[in-house]
């Protein structure tokens, strides 16, 4: 595709749908916008411009479809695998005025949000009258909820309460074309022709643009108890996973922490923990529900099956800042190798009881090829996050050998039933390894759908495939 570049002409266009105030073009107030949170990625747009309605979103896509300009959208720029990236430079759509929570239906158990609302706003917001909205990814604090529709994200509570998947009704959306639909209904069932709703999420802005967002809320559980679980090796933390649910509790949240993470956010965040010799892998542990007694019984059995495992001292975090202290630890995790040193960040999800099977093949992996790793993640539903740490490995290798190493590992993910990418997207840094575990046909399905939605290609390209 021969894409145009955003001329004096075109820029005069742009600034008549948005406004000049909405208009950046400034190099150095550009920079922001050139990078996500993927390594140290840096692309330029020739043009940011931040609307304020579905309207002038349309205006701009039919612009930029007369022209052949590219598009990227953005949310909060916190992906982790440049979906968010203006590879081609083009016009930079960043959904940062979109902000607003439209509606909280209480009668219905529903929500219409806008997507540059942070996640944790929207959370804190239905928490106040009740209701739970139970998908908080770690950047929980400054992501845009329509980047955790782009990317289909999830975080620590989808081992009970699903997926964002699970939470997302209905859908208004600006077409490449720049016809605006809604996807879907407000309905908790929808059998009326093909899920538009569903195939928008995780399709990292490649098919349109989310303008306005419904989502289903739940009535908020009113008593959790958190534990965190050390235990002697990698492999007896990851195994005692599958006998937690094969005992018959199905917990909040079930967190895997190797004890280098733990090392790393002490020594780079300075949050205070008692660091045991012998402990080298944790569990973080969160049930709950309404009934204490209940909640009670099932965090006996539990305990039961980690020592089994050979956990030997079970913490219960008894106040609401022991409990914050622990889940900051996990949540500090990424923060804390980010700073510690150059790394890669994957994201690949197995079935739960192939965890022990996929740490010991990483570790394996690294060994082979000289890097280091951290691993942490979603244990509960088997989504392993995985940091690979260039420490002693040198530049060269790192340049060259790395992604053979990688290669590997999701050869590894794969033969176990597993997939590249649990959370995170493919993006722009995955999409090489797409063919690891998906066909010809594949991506000619795949292809064929983009071909529909946006015949020339201007939205998000060079994403997923």
């Amino acid at each position: 595709m021969a894409y145009h570049k955003i001329t004096a002409d075109i820029l005069q266009k742009i600034t008549v749908i948005v406004g000049s105030d909405a208009v950046i073009t400034n190099h150095d107030d550009l920079e922001k916008y050139s990078h996500d949170e993927t390594e140290d990625l840096s692309y330029y747009p020739e043009v940011v411009v931040k609307p304020r309605s579905a309207a002038e979103i349309s205006q701009l896509l039919v612009l930029c479809n007369q022209y052949l300009i590219p598009i990227t959208p953005r949310g909060a720029g916190t992906g982790l695998s440049g979906g968010a990236l203006p590879v081609l430079g083009g016009l930079l759509i960043s959904m940062e005025r979109f902000n607003q929570i439209l509606n909280i239906d209480e009668r219905n158990l529903q929500a219409t949000v806008e997507p540059g609302v942070i996640t944790e706003v929207f959370m804190d917001a239905v928490a106040e009258k009740g209701l739970y909205y139970p998908v908080d990814p770690a950047s929980k604090g400054s992501c845009f909820i329509g980047g955790n529709v782009a990317h289909g994200s999830g975080g620590p509570r989808v081992v009970k309460y699903g997926t964002i998947r699970e939470y997302i009704l209905n859908l208004e959306m600006v077409l490449p074309s720049g016809e605006i639909i809604w996807t879907g209904a407000n309905t908790l069932k929808y059998a009326s022709g093909y899920n538009l709703t569903q195939l928008m999420i995780g399709s990292e802005g490649t098919l349109g643009i989310v303008t306005k967002i419904v989502t289903k809320l739940i009535s908020h559980p009113t008593a959790d108890v958190l534990m965190l679980a050390p235990f002697p090796t990698n492999e007896s933390a990851c195994a005692a996973v599958a006998e937690i649910f094969m005992a018959g509790v199905v917990p909040s949240a079930v967190e895997y922490m190797e004890r280098k993470c733990i090392e790393w956010v002490i020594e780079y965040s300075g949050i205070v923990f008692d660091l045991k010799d012998g402990d080298n892998a944790f569990l973080l542990i969160e049930v709950d529900g309404t009934d204490r007694d209940v909640i009670f019984s099932e965090c006996e059995k539990i305990n039961q099956v980690l020592e089994k495992f050979g956990c030997k001292d079970v913490l219960f975090a008894d106040t609401a800042a022991q409990k914050a202290n622990l889940w900051k630890i996990r949540r500090t995790i990424g923060e804390s190798v980010k700073i510690n040193s150059v790394y890669k960040k994957e994201d690949m999800v197995v079935p739960r009881a192939e965890l022990p099977a996929l740490i010991k093949g990483i570790k394996g992996v690294g060994d082979k090829f000289g890097f280091d790793s951290v691993c942490f993640g979603h244990a509960g539903d088997g989504n392993l996050h995985l940091n690979i740490v260039q420490g002693s490995m040198s530049d060269n290798d790192w340049v060259n050998e790395l992604d053979k190493g990688i290669r590997e590992i999701f050869e590894l993910t794969v033969s176990l039933g597993g997939t590249i990418s649990g959370e995170h997207g493919i993006g722009l840094v995955q999409k090489e390894f797409m063919p690891i575990k998906y066909t010809d046909v594949h991506f000619a399905l795949w292809k064929g759908i983009k071909q529909v939605f946006d015949k020339n290609n201007i939205l998000n390209p060079e994403k997923i495939f």
